[in-house]
C-alpha cells in the first residue's frame, strides 16, 4: 500500500529531504528547520542505531518513499532486475527513474513525483502524442513527453515549475520548452545521493 500519511513526518525520520514537499513553499521550509529532530515526543532524544539489517531496512524505505511506490512494486522491480545479468543496482535504478511519473518530475514539469503522478493519472501527459494514465508506464529512449493541451500548461503550480531555472535536467533527459525526451538509458547518479542501492540489494538478497 502506498504511504499517504504525513510526508514531512517520514522525511525527519529518515533524516533526510525525500523530495515530497514543494521546495520554496512554508511546508518544505518547516522541514528543513526541523530535519535533525525525529518525528515523536522522543524527537529531541539521540536516533536510536539500527542493526545491519535495520539499516538496510531504512535505505529500502527511503528509495520506496521517494519514488512513492508500493512494497510490492519496489521488490518487483528488484526482482526484474535481479534476473538480468550485470549491476543488479543500476537496472533497479533504471527501472525507477523510467517510470512515467518520475521522467515529468525530472524533466521540471511538476514539483514534486506526487503532482507528477496525479498529472500522469488525469491524462494530462502525452507520450509520443498518445494519452497515458498508467504513472508506472515505462519509457523508452527517444519517447517524447509533452503536455495534453494549452490549458493544462496555464495550471499556477506547473507554470511556475516550467518557468524554474534553477531545475538540473539529468544528461539522460533533454527539454525544449514544455516538450521532454528520453535519449539515454537512465543512470543512477541521483538516486545514489539519498539512497545507498547497495544495501537495498543486500535487504532484498537475503
Amino acid at each position: 500500500m502506498r504511504y499517504t500519511g504525513p510526508r514531512n513526518k517520514i522525511a525527519r525520520r529518515e533524516g533526510v529531504d525525500l523530495g515530497l514537499k514543494t521546495p520554496g513553499t512554508k511546508s518544505h521550509a518547516q522541514l528543513l528547520r526541523r530535519m535533525n529532530i525525529a518525528p515523536g515526543q522522543h524527537g529531541l532524544k539521540a536516533r536510536k542505531k539500527f542493526s545491519e539489517r535495520g539499516i538496510q531496512l531504512r535505505e529500502k524505505q527511503k528509495l520506496r518513499f521517494i519514488f512513492g511506490i508500493t512494497e510490492k512494486q519496489l521488490k518487483n522491480y528488484f526482482l526484474k532486475a535481479s534476473v538480468k545479468k550485470g549491476n543488479t543496482a543500476v537496472f533497479l535504478s533504471q527501472l525507477l527513474e523510467s517510470r512515467l511519473d518520475n521522467i515529468v518530475y525530472r524533466l521540471g514539469f511538476a514539483p514534486t513525483r506526487a503532482s507528477s503522478r496525479q498529472l500522469v493519472a488525469h491524462g494530462h501527459i502525452l507520450v509520443n502524442n498518445k494519452k497515458l494514465t498508467i504513472p508506472s508506464y515505462q519509457v523508452k529512449i527517444n519517447d517524447i513527453i509533452s503536455f495534453d493541451s494549452e490549458k493544462t500548461m496555464k495550471i499556477p503550480y506547473i507554470e511556475k515549475s516550467l518557468n524554474n531555472k534553477d531545475i538540473i535536467i539529468p544528461k539522460w533527459l533533454e527539454r525544449k520548452g514544455a516538450i521532454g525526451k528520453l535519449i539515454s538509458a537512465p543512470d543512477r547518479g541521483q538516486i545514489e545521493k539519498q539512497v545507498n542501492l547497495r544495501l537495498v540489494i543486500e535487504y532484498y538478497s537475503r
